[in-house]
């Protein structure tokens, strides 16, 4: 049988998020959906578990708990780019490295014919997890011959040290054993021997088998197939044919990152623009045919400039989309140096390309979309991130929030949607928020609307007013109890006005259009 290694890396959020605060390491910490006191706790560490903290939980009733709890966000894009690197850091161990589509953090490799190379599987085992023990990542190594039988032992394996997740600190971490089988069977053994609530399924089936007294792999497989599916769903049936080893394939690996790099150095060091870009486009444009050659496309453009200051300069152009367009590259690197400046003489360059399947472009008869042109307005978006950077372009998203100022955030945006017509029978009218309320002045102390100027003689007096709807709360920070109104003015203007009960003021926080 072919000999196959299980790596997890657990919790992989929680790790990434104590990659980047190493300083963290030592305290409790949580992965929250976003830092407001409604946002979700989605992981903890072991010592956040200790101090009652769970999955699920409010930020506000987790501080409650642990005022000392340490909490963070982690994007989607944040552990697309982790993912992608653990592949690349395990591709550099085995050529044949696959990544599980159901359990995040949990790869398989070919080890098959490694021996030669390293003294035994053993040691390749541990020269993996150094190698990624010095990225701040703390795996499980299981070395055997199944998917199902790694993984399952892998789950039931405990840190050296005992604790969870993120306990190491860095330079004086206790090394994760590599469990090692020399036979299918004490793999096999092992699997059986792992409790169920160690996987990850789900929890009405988990507390269903529980109620039966099926708590190991082992007493489940001892379960009559017949009927398992009838009785418990298909993911007992899937359970069932994973660790009865029915869905054995060959492993699946994924694909080496393709990469094109070049290199000029200058005769003498150049400070103009001008001259980079002229470079770059000598280097540039032959990469360019070779990848067309392979029906690829560039994703992202690399450039580090050589100073002759012994600095280095990256810089790095993500288009649109995978292209082949010398001068819509050429065109975003010239406004990204234009928007840094030089501030030596470049000596040397270097070209890095990452690359994707070029899209090839189809004749359409009848083009629906004649009116906008999708591709230049992602051009456009491209340009304005090269110039002012990748925060410039943001798009509005709701979420649950207490406040109104608090039920939406900004999230950068990558892509232009495509623009979707509907037919209206009544044109809705558009509430603006301001960022922040605005104080407005005193209000007379006439109870008649016809004497107060909200917004000064040009807008006319109040002749309307509707409310007041009531805003409540903020226990978890400070008490906040607002009185909204919607208030119409003799020119028309619909504003969007609350009384502030704590400050005693007016404040307008934003308008009716």
């Amino acid at each position: 049988m072919a000999r196959l290694a299980c790596v997890e890396v657990a919790a992989l959020p929680l790790q990434l998020l104590l990659v980047r605060e190493p300083d963290w390491i030592p305290h409790p910490v949580a992965v929250v959906e976003r830092e407001t006191p409604q946002g979700l706790v989605t992981w903890v560490n072991e010592r956040a578990w200790k101090n009652g903290i769970r999955p699920g939980m409010r930020y506000a009733g987790a501080l409650s708990l642990c005022p000392g709890l340490r909490a963070g966000t982690v994007t989607e894009d944040s552990i697309d780019q982790g993912r992608q690197a653990l592949v690349q850091r395990l591709q550099q161990f085995s050529p044949e490295v696959e990544e599980s589509p159901d359990f995040t953090g949990v790869y398989w490799l070919n080890v098959a014919g490694l021996t030669p190379l390293y003294p035994s599987l053993q040691s390749w085992g541990q020269s993996l997890d150094a190698e990624l023990g010095n990225h701040g990542f703390r795996p499980r190594i299981v070395i055997g011959y199944t998917r199902f039988g790694t993984y399952a032992v892998a789950r039931n394996t405990p840190f050296a040290d005992g604790d969870g997740v993120g306990a190491a600190v860095r330079g004086s971490r206790s090394p994760v054993p590599v469990r090692l089988f020399e036979d299918p069977y004490s793999e096999r053994r092992a699997a059986q021997q792992t409790p169920l609530e160690r996987l990850e399924l789900q929890p009405r089936l988990r507390e269903m088998l529980d109620k039966l007294g099926v708590r190991t792999v082992g007493t489940f497989l001892r379960m009559p197939a017949a009927g398992l599916r009838d009785r418990f769903g298909d993911s007992a049936e899937r359970l069932r044919r994973l660790a009865g080893d029915d869905l054995q394939t060959p492993l699946r690996p994924c694909p080496p990152e393709e990469t094109c790099e070049a290199r000029v150095e200058l005769e003498e060091a150049v400070v103009s623009v001008f001259h980079v870009l002229t470079s770059v486009k000598r280097l540039l444009a032959p990469l360019l045919e070779r990848l067309a050659a392979a029906s690829k496309a560039v994703s992202v453009l690399h450039v580090l400039l050589a100073l002759d200051t012994r600095d280095n300069r990256i810089e790095s152009i993500r288009p649109a989309s995978a292209t082949l367009d010398l001068a819509i590259l050429l065109d975003l690197l010239q406004l990204q140096l234009h928007a840094g400046r030089l501030s030596a003489g470049v000596s040397a360059i270097d070209l890095r390309l990452e690359v994707a399947e070029a899209e090839r472009e189809q004749l359409v008869l009848f083009n629906t979309d004649t009116r906008r042109d999708r591709k230049a307005g992602e051009r456009a978006m491209a340009r304005i991130r090269a110039e002012l950077g990748e925060q410039s372009l943001v798009r509005a998203r709701l979420h649950e929030g207490h406040l109104p100022e608090a039920g939406y955030t900004w999230e950068p945006t990558l892509d232009l949607p495509r623009a979707h017509a509907r037919k209206l029978k009544v044109r809705s009218l558009v509430r603006r928020i301001y960022p922040r309320p605005i104080a407005l002045p005193r209000r007379p102390g006439s109870e008649r609307n016809d004497t107060w100027l909200i917004r000064g003689p040009e807008c006319g007096p109040v002749i309307r007013s509707m409310g007041p709807y009531v805003v409540s709360g903020g226990w978890w920070a400070s008490t906040v109890h607002r009185e909204y109104y919607f208030i119409e003015t003799r020119r028309g203007d619909l504003l969007w006005t609350f009384y502030d009960r704590k400050r005693r003021r007016w404040f307008l926080h934003g308008k009716v259009e």
